[in-house]
């Protein structure tokens, strides 16, 4: 009687091992893009606390909303507790805000840190700027100081007419100009431009009862005189690295760029 042979070849240990190794890649992936987010929104709970001078979320507006984006992408609450614990311990630790001024090509960059260390900072911004091709550099003159609020309304039949509300209260609190996306799942994102002295009085008028359904960020940022509409798209994706590079060390808040 002929021997029974077996259809495949294949170990099955093997193939277990080689599905094990996709799991354990996609794994990893998905631990580093939930590092990555996490680290993110610590550094958003210290610069909404720093900016708005205070850490605790009941009197700090932007600092609750940051908080509230946060627990809404899934970041723990221990996470959250230990960057407001940080934050409000920031002064007691020494940390201290730094900014530095980076050309990359023809793209002005706008650094910002907190740090204890200010040569351990300068060394690793240094550092970067070296591997990707950039240096330091005054560009200080291609920004302006603005300060933004961005909220969320339903789009409802009277849409109309309450972002005219909202953009009235924007404007009578020092807002200078506003703009709208495209209406997704029936949620329209408004965003208003002021200068940094009236971003509190902005952002008061705009979340007042019966106004924005959400408060999605209040900040002030640094914002290109003339946004650089660059057309090398090697030297747009070398900036996008040279960005990554710094966002991803510990003392970096937020990098700004020219960049349209």
């Amino acid at each position: 009687m002929p021997i029974a042979r077996p259809l495949s070849t294949s170990s099955a240990l093997l193939s277990g091992h080689n599905k094990w190794s996709k799991i354990k890649g996609q794994k990893a992936v998905t631990d580093a893009q939930k590092s990555a987010l996490y680290g993110k929104a610590v550094k958003d709970i210290a610069v909404a606390a720093r900016q708005g001078g205070s850490a605790d979320p009941e009197t700090n507006f932007a600092l609750a909303a940051v908080i509230k984006r946060a627990r809404s992408q899934g970041v723990p609450r221990d996470n959250i507790d230990k960057a407001l614990k940080k934050a409000a311990g920031a002064k007691d630790s020494g940390e201290q805000p730094v900014t530095y001024e980076a050309m990359a090509g023809t793209v002005g960059l706008i650094i910002e840190c907190s740090t204890n260390n200010a040569n351990r900072t300068a060394t690793q911004i240094r550092e970067q700027l070296n591997r990707n091709n950039a240096r330091l550099a005054p560009v200080m003159f291609l920004f302006e100081r603005k300060g933004i609020v961005r909220i969320s309304l339903d789009e409802a039949d009277d849409f109309d007419a309450k972002l005219e509300r909202v953009a009235d209260a924007a404007l009578d609190a020092g807002a200078e100009d506003f703009e709208n996306d495209e209406p997704s799942e029936g949620i329209v994102e408004v965003e208003f431009k002021c200068d940094p002295a009236t971003l509190s009085k902005v952002t008061t008028a705009v979340t007042a009862p019966g106004l924005a359904k959400e408060l999605l960020g209040s900040e002030v940022i640094y914002a290109p005189v003339d946004k650089a509409d660059i057309q090398d798209e090697e030297l747009t994706n070398k900036v996008s690295t040279l960005v990554d590079s710094l966002e991803e060390l510990e003392d970096t808040m937020n990098v700004w760029t020219t960049l349209d």
